[in-house]
C-alpha cells in the first residue's frame, strides 16, 4: 500500500443484508463471523447471543423475507457475497441516505499506527477527512524532542522502545504496538541533545551544536514560537483541504479552520511581522487581511448559529474568541521552550 492510500478512508459501501426470516440468525452468525459489515444502528455492549437476539428483533421483514441495513468495505463486498450465497442470502448495495456520513475505515501502513492514540483522544477522523494520524505524530515526536532534547535520555528512550518491540515482557504487551512513537521520541531527544549538548544534562561532555537552553533562553524561545507557527500553517493548510473535501470550496471559504481561518492567522502574522520589523506595508496589508478574514469568519459563524439578532451576537462572540484563540495558539508552543529550558536545569 503506498503512503497515498494510507491518508484516504475505505470506501464503505452501503448494503441490505436480505436472507429468508428463519435464516436470519445464521445469516448474522456468518456476517459476525466474517467481520465485514458494521450494523445500523452500532451495536450495544451485550453478549453475543443477546446481541443476535436484538438484531433479528431489529430486521425488517416483508412476508418470509426480512433485511438488516450497514456498510461494508466496498472491495470486500463480492467476499460477502459469496459467503451468503449457500444461505439464499445477500448482500445488496444501497444509496447512502443524503447526508448520511459513512463509518470510518482507515488501512494505515504500519509506522502510522503507532500514532493512533494521539488523535483518537480527540475525535474519529470523518469519513471524507485526510488522516492526519501520521503527521500528527510526526509533530509529537519534534515537540517532544524540543522539549526533552537529552542525547543520554533519548538513547535511554530508544533502549525502551527496543524492549517493548521485543515482546519479552507481558505487561509491555498491550502498548507493543506504539513503539515506533517511543522510538520516534527517542531518536528526537537525542538530535536535540546533541543540538543543546547535553548528555545526561548539560555535562559539557558533548560540545553545544546549535545553542544551550541554559544560556541562550531568548533565541530558543523565538524558535519554539517559529515551530509552532510552522506547525499551526500545516493544520490550517490541512484543515482547509478536509474543510474542502467535507462540503466544497463555499463550505471551506467560510469555516473557522478552512480558508477564513487560514487567512486570518497568515494576516495577524503579517500584523505582527510589521509592528516588529517596523514595516509599514506590511502592517498595512496585513490590517486589510484581517478584516476579510474577520467578515468571512463572521458569515460562516452567522450561518451556523441561524441568523437572526441572537445568532448575530453568537456569531461577534466567536468571532473574538477565534482573534484570541489564534494567537493564543501560537504563543502557547512558547511552552516548548519552557520545558527544554527547564529539563536543563533540572538535569543540571
Amino acid at each position: 500500500m503506498s503512503w497515498r492510500d494510507g491518508l484516504q478512508p475505505v470506501r464503505m459501501q452501503r448494503i441490505a443484508l436480505v436472507a429468508p426470516v428463519t435464516e436470519l440468525p445464521a445469516m448474522l452468525e456468518r456476517v459476525g463471523e466474517a467481520a465485514m459489515v458494521e450494523l445500523e444502528p452500532p451495536e450495544v455492549e451485550a453478549t453475543r447471543e443477546a446481541e443476535l437476539r436484538r438484531r433479528v428483533i431489529q430486521a425488517t421483514t416483508r412476508g418470509p423475507v426480512g433485511a438488516l441495513a450497514g456498510w461494508i468495505p466496498a472491495p470486500a463486498l463480492p467476499q460477502l457475497t459469496d459467503q451468503l450465497a449457500p444461505l439464499g442470502a445477500a448482500a445488496v448495495p444501497l444509496a447512502p441516505p443524503r447526508g448520511t456520513q459513512p463509518p470510518t475505515l482507515l488501512e494505515r501502513q504500519r509506522r502510522a499506527r503507532a500514532f493512533d492514540p494521539l488523535v483518537q483522544g480527540y475525535a474519529t477522523v470523518p469519513y471524507a477527512d485526510v488522516d492526519p494520524t501520521l503527521v500528527a505524530g510526526l509533530a509529537y515526536v519534534v515537540m517532544f524532542g524540543m522539549m526533552f532534547g537529552d542525547l543520554g535520555h533519548g538513547l535511554l528512550i530508544l533502549a525502551a522502545a527496543w524492549l517493548v518491540r521485543s515482546g519479552r515482557f507481558r505487561r509491555l504487551a498491550k502498548i507493543q504496538r506504539i513503539w515506533p512513537f517511543l522510538a520516534g521520541a527517542g531518536v528526537a531527544a537525542a538530535g536535540f541533545g546533541v543540538l543543546y549538548g547535553e548528555f545526561f544534562g548539560p555535562t559539557g561532555l558533548i560540545p553545544v551544536v546549535w545553542l544551550s537552553p541554559l544560556e541562550e533562553p531568548v533565541p530558543l524561545l523565538v524558535a519554539a514560537v517559529a515551530v509552532g507557527a510552522l506547525l499551526l500553517a500545516g493544520a490550517y493548510v490541512l484543515g482547509t483541504v478536509n474543510r474542502v473535501r467535507e462540503g466544497g470550496w463555499t463550505y471551506a471559504l467560510y469555516a473557522r479552520s478552512g480558508i477564513a481561518g487560514s487567512l486570518l492567522f497568515l494576516a495577524l502574522g503579517m500584523l505582527a511581522a510589521g509592528i516588529y520589523l517596523a514595516a509599514d506595508i506590511l502592517v498595512v496589508i496585513g490590517v486589510a487581511l484581517v478584516s476579510v478574514a474577520a467578515v468571512l469568519a463572521f458569515v460562516g459563524l452567522l450561518a451556523a448559529a441561524g441568523g437572526g439578532a441572537a445568532g448575530a451576537v453568537q456569531a461577534v462572540v466567536e468571532l473574538f474568541d477565534l482573534v484570541v484563540r489564534v494567537g493564543s495558539n501560537l504563543v502557547s508552543f512558547a511552552r516548548l521552550a519552557a520545558f527544554g529550558l527547564t529539563h536543563a536545569a533540572l538535569s543540571a
